[in-house]
C-alpha cells in the first residue's frame, strides 16, 4: 500500500501503475535469490537503474522486462505478458497529455484523473456524497463553498468545471461503465439547500437509467455493515492481467491499494456493500422518495 500520489524524483514520477510493476519485478528478483547488482548486470546497466525501475520511477521498456523475467527464471507466458502489458498502460498513461494536465485545480488527484481516463470500469461506494461523476454543477459549487480548499469564486467555478468535464467518461462510443453504491445518508445530506438536493436526485435518477451507470442504495435499515469504515473506488482496465487499484481519499492523505491481494480485499468490500444494498429499481424508487421530501 502506497501513500500519495504522484512524487518527483527529478524529471521522472512515480506512478501507481509504475509502483505495481516495480513491485511485481522485486518479487520475481527476489524469489530468484538475486541482487540488484545482478539484475543490472543483465541489463548492461547500474544497480541505481534497477532500484528506479522496482520503484515506479522510470517507464520500463519491453525488451529489459523479458530480459529480467529470463534472469529470474520466469517460464510462465501469461505471467510475462502481464508485466508487459502493465508496463505498456503505465507508459501510454505517462505520455499522455490529457487534459488534466494543464488545470491547477485537480492538484493532487492528477494520477487518479489519468487512470479514470484510460479506465473501462469504476466501481465506486460513497457514505456520505454523491459519487462525483454523478454531480450537478450545483452541487458540486456547493461542496466548493464549504470547503477550506477553494477561497475564491474564481477557483470553485474552475472545480466545477474539471469535475463536470471528468463526467464526459460517461458519454460517448466507448463509455466507462460505472457501478456506484450510495448510503442513504448521503441522499438525505441537505448540500446547498434543499432546491439543490432536489436537482440532485432528479439527475441521479436520470444517469440511473444509462446502461452503462448502475446505482444502487444501501438504506439506514440494513444497519451496522461492512462499509461503514470509509469510501473508495476500485478503478479497472481492459489489458489482460491489469490488476484493479484501489484508492480511498482521506484528510490528510491518499493511500492506493496496488497488489493483487488488495484489489481482491477492496472487491470483496464492494460486492459485500452491493448485495445489502436496494436492486438497482429499488434504489431509483428510493431516491425519488427521498427528492419528494426535499421539495416545497
Amino acid at each position: 500500500m502506497n501513500r500519495g500520489t504522484r512524487e518527483g524524483q527529478g524529471n521522472r514520477t512515480s506512478t501507481v501503475l509504475g509502483r505495481r510493476l516495480g513491485g511485481e519485478l522485486h518479487a520475481l528478483r527476489t524469489a530468484a535469490g538475486k541482487t540488484q547488482l545482478q539484475a543490472a548486470r543483465e541489463l548492461s546497466a547500474t544497480a541505481t537503474k534497477i532500484v528506479k525501475m522496482e520503484s515506479g520511477w522510470v517507464p520500463m521498456r519491453d525488451p529489459d522486462i523479458r530480459v529480467l523475467c529470463e534472469f529470474y527464471g520466469v517460464t510462465d507466458g501469461e505471467v510475462v505478458a502481464g508485466l508487459l502489458a502493465l508496463a505498456r498502460l503505465d507508459r501510454d498513461r505517462r505520455k499522455a497529455k490529457g487534459w488534466w494536465q494543464q488545470v491547477p485545480s485537480v492538484g493532487n488527484l492528477a494520477e487518479y484523473v489519468a487512470m479514470e481516463d484510460v479506465a473501462t470500469r469504476i466501481r465506486t461506494w460513497q457514505l456520505a456524497l454523491v459519487p462525483g461523476l454523478l454531480q450537478t454543477a450545483d452541487y458540486i459549487r456547493a461542496l466548493g463553498v464549504s470547503s477550506d480548499s477553494w477561497t475564491h469564486p474564481d477557483e470553485i467555478e474552475e472545480m466545477v468545471a474539471t469535475r463536470t468535464k471528468r463526467q464526459a467518461r460517461l458519454w460517448g462510443d466507448k463509455p466507462l461503465e460505472f457501478h456506484a453504491v450510495i448510503w442513504e445518508a448521503a441522499l438525505r445530506q441537505e448540500i446547498g439547500g434543499r432546491d439543490v438536493m432536489r436537482a440532485q436526485l432528479d439527475h441521479l435518477v436520470a444517469m440511473a437509467e444509462l446502461p452503462n451507470v448502475h446505482v444502487q442504495v444501501l438504506p439506514f435499515r440494513v444497519g451496522a455493515n461492512h462499509g461503514v469504515s470509509g469510501a473508495f473506488n476500485l478503478v479497472s482496465f481492459a489489458e489482460p492481467g491489469a490488476v484493479d487499484v484501489g484508492y480511498s481519499e482521506g484528510i490528510a492523505s491518499m493511500v492506493w491499494v496496488e497488489g493483487a491481494e488488495g484489489s481482491r480485499l477492496f472487491t470483496q468490500a464492494f460486492d459485500r456493500v452491493s448485495r445489502m444494498s436496494l436492486a438497482p429499481h429499488d434504489s431509483v424508487k428510493l431516491i425519488e422518495a427521498i427528492g419528494k421530501g426535499f421539495q416545497a
